[in-house]
């Protein structure tokens, strides 16, 4: 993409919203909300790139969205939010809503996938021709790119509704309101604050129900490398991201669990395999952003 072309990009997340102006690959605004109620926060997001574009026209945009999304062309759901948790926002015409009165190439996927995508261009997935990138945090989403590209197909990667082996002895039901006791159910934020009954922000480093949660992020890991053979998993997210110790225990329980069963998965390895996420709470934008970029070119991705 030419350094001069501007693409606005909207990062809509289940807690917070964000709109940014990119020339070529360098962020050069934004503007960050709430995600309240849909009528709410898309007419604010729609106005703040109609406003963009009124001073410049937008060679693109990238609407990277919460989901499960409907990302099928031929549907006439297209770019609408599917069956979601989130009060409200079941149904909802994303991409229509922020797209009206904008003459420009566009491109919609889930917040996840963009965020992969962004890695994989700019961050800790560099180099790789296949990864996984997880966020942790009010829920647990994942994107997975093969060959570069993300990975879509009847719909598109829901790896926080895994339902993966339990830790021995862990007893708590979940928290996910469709299926109990999937991954996300078991270590997002909601999750563990039902677990541990204080927002887990709180809980010391010590506290018992952090080995259960690097029990569980092992499982999700190992379940990845098994079905997706990805070079890297990449994990963002608050909670990841605010209790560093947490991913050294899930390579080695990885380890562990799988023995030598595959062969680039090693004790020497798993650091560069299970890693943080490089961009940090810039992947989400920057996700945004690499749509733009494929919006306009195919190629890219």
């Amino acid at each position: 993409m030419a350094a001069h072309l501007r693409a606005a990009g909207i990062e809509l997340g289940g807690t917070k919203s964000i709109a940014v102006l990119a020339e070529g690959d360098r962020i050069i605004a934004r503007n960050a909300m709430p995600t309240t109620d849909p009528a709410t926060t898309l007419s604010a997001l729609h106005a703040q790139i109609v406003e963009w574009d009124r001073l410049a026209r937008l060679a693109a945009v990238g609407i990277a969205s919460f989901g499960p999304l409907q990302l099928k062309l031929e549907s006439p759901g297209f770019g609408c939010i599917l069956a979601t948790p989130k009060p409200g926002w079941s149904g909802t015409d994303v991409a229509s809503a922020l797209m009206d009165g904008l003459d420009c190439p566009w491109r919609i996927d889930t917040d996840v996938n963009g965020a992969a995508l962004a890695e994989y261009r700019w961050g800790a997935g560099k180099g790789c021709d296949s990864l996984c990138y997880i966020t942790i945090g009010t829920g647990l989403g994942g994107g997975i790119l093969a060959h570069g590209r993300p990975l879509h197909g009847a719909m598109h990667p829901e790896i926080g509704h895994l339902r993966l082996r339990r830790a021995a002895g862990d007893v708590f039901p979940g928290a996910c309101s469709f299926h109990g006791d999937c991954i996300e159910g078991l270590v997002c934020g909601p999750a563990l604050a039902a677990r541990i009954g204080m927002d887990p922000a709180d809980a010391p480093d010590s506290h018992p129900v952090w080995r259960r949660v690097a029990a569980d992020i092992a499982e999700l890991s190992g379940a990845i490398l098994l079905t997706t053979s990805a070079q890297r998993i990449l994990f963002g997210g608050s909670v990841a991201v605010s209790r560093p110790f947490l991913l050294p225990w899930v390579r080695t329980l990885v380890v562990e669990q799988l023995g030598d069963y595959l062969p680039f998965l090693r004790r020497d390895s798993a650091d560069d395999i299970i890693r943080p996420a490089g961009l940090g709470a810039e992947a989400g934008p920057l996700g945004a952003i690499a749509l733009a970029q494929a919006a306009l070119d195919p190629a890219v991705i």
